[in-house]
């Protein structure tokens, strides 16, 4: 597995890229699958439609992370993007929301927003 953080001239994003190689025998349906799977119930983690790559602008100002996943079936590599909010999730959403969580408080609470970016 490669993990790959972009600098790139964003204001507030982290952007990185993950590329893997598929086991034998798994496909790429099953990689997306299974990320549907373990994040489906998580309120802040999207894992977007297939051939939607996520972009900084969709989780700015938010407490979202948004992962695409590309799958090439013939080099048999598995690629991920994932972007989020610096400050919001990076920071001060994720305080929010582990604080909300130790006072057993909804995890979403004050959290439940749409980024800036109309």
């Amino acid at each position: 597995m490669i993990f790959t953080p972009h600098l790139a001239p964003m204001n507030r994003a982290i952007l990185t890229t993950i590329y893997a190689s598929l086991r034998p025998g798994i496909s790429g349906g099953q990689v997306r699958e299974t990320l549907e799977a373990r994040y489906n119930q998580e309120p802040f983690i999207q894992v977007l439609p297939e051939g939607v790559m996520p972009h900084s602008k969709w989780v700015y100002g938010s407490n979202q992370v948004h992962i695409g996943v590309y799958v090439n079936e013939e080099s048999r590599r598995v690629i991920l993007i994932s972007v989020l909010d610096n400050l919001t999730k990076g920071a001060s959403g994720q305080a929010i929301q582990n604080l909300n969580l130790m006072l057993g408080i909804e995890e979403t609470k004050g959290l439940l927003f749409p980024g800036l970016h109309p």
